[in-house]
């Protein structure tokens, strides 16, 4: 598989929830923050999206489709001067795929769903992605309505195999907001997502997620790049926000992660799949990236402060914004 599908493999949607909605007159619903990707599409009318932490909100119009893959706070209004309510009493009223109605309905009319997604990678993926994803490509906005519809549709009318397809429609979803991300990428930016956009970049990390498990060193890595070897690891470093061997080392140990909690492949294995010949060194890479023992994970134990000193925290805790499988550094920005 690519790189992306690779990183979408590990992530597996564990929820989901579509309904309409239908509204008229002067309103404000405002929605708390909760985990996992929203996305919503406009079908007729218009409105205005606020999110807590951007300091300009959004007009969105008929045919306008939004993913909002933070978990902020955010509110749609009719007018930004209006005091919200609380959208839990206005969705709730709705079945599940049914459509929630405001003052009677008729003058804004759109759809939106909500994802969650396993935990332990969902900061991978997510946390590449601005707080607001604008889709304005009409092919795009098109396939996100029809999965959106298509969503609501399974519940409604529930049928074999539903939980499925939902899924792989949340990952169609998915797909969509980070392929327009990356086209955004082509103009600049740090992370591995946006480092998928460079030919030479994305000609190495192909090359260490082809074969993980391969003793990869930076002059073969550049020769895959068609650069030299000190060229080839400054250019990654400014690109992807993290050195060649850190981003090998991480994205094995994230493979492990899952294998330990979904294979049920003993650590020696594991150890051995991924290129370490001991399963002592397996498990000391393990723990310096994610902040925990092999076994630890595997129950699901996530480490409540620094592994080593307050001085070097783990790296798994220091995964920032723009990054997702490379970490930011003090004089990198984020998405």
């Amino acid at each position: 598989m690519d790189p992306l599908s690779d990183v979408l493999s590990l992530l597996r949607p564990r929820s989901y929830m579509v309904r309409g909605f239908d509204l008229a007159g002067q309103w404000s619903i405002r929605f708390a923050p909760k985990e996992g990707i929203k996305c919503y599409s406009v079908l007729a009318g218009q409105c205005w999206l606020a999110m807590d932490g951007v300091p300009e909100p959004v007009q969105l119009k008929t045919g306008d489709c939004i993913l909002l893959p933070t978990g902020r706070a955010f509110r749609f209004a009719s007018e930004l001067a209006l005091e919200p309510v609380d959208a839990e009493a206005f969705v709730s009223a709705a079945p599940r795929g049914g459509i929630a109605s405001f003052n009677g309905g008729g003058e804004c009319f759109g759809i939106g769903g909500w994802f969650a997604f396993e935990g332990k990678h969902a900061e991978i993926l997510l946390g590449v992605l601005p707080p607001i994803v604008h889709i304005r490509k009409e092919s795009d906005k098109a396939a996100l309505r029809w999965c959106l519809e298509r969503m609501m549709q399974e519940l409604r009318e529930p049928q074999p195999g539903g939980v499925l397809v939902a899924q792989h429609l949340a990952h169609m979803l998915l797909v969509q907001a980070l392929r327009l991300h990356l086209a955004e990428g082509l103009r600049g930016g740090v992370g591995w997502l946006f480092a998928l956009a460079d030919k030479q970049m994305s000609a190495a990390i192909n090359s260490m997620h082809d074969d993980p498990a391969h003793r990869w060193t930076l002059q073969e890595l550049g020769k895959r790049a068609g650069m030299s070897r000190s060229t080839f690891a400054l250019k990654f470093k400014q690109t992807v926000g993290a050195s060649p061997m850190e981003y090998l080392t991480r994205w094995r140990m994230l493979l492990a992660g899952d294998k330990l909690v979904n294979s049920g492949d003993p650590i020696s294995a594991i150890a051995l799949s991924l290129g370490y010949e001991s399963e002592s060194a397996f498990s000391t890479a393990f723990k310096r990236e994610m902040g925990c023992s092999p076994r630890q994970y595997s129950r699901g134990w996530k480490p409540a402060g620094p592994p080593h000193s307050e001085a070097e925290p783990a790296r798994a805790n220091r995964l920032e914004p723009g990054n997702g499988l490379g970490w930011r550094g003090a004089n990198q920005t984020g998405v």
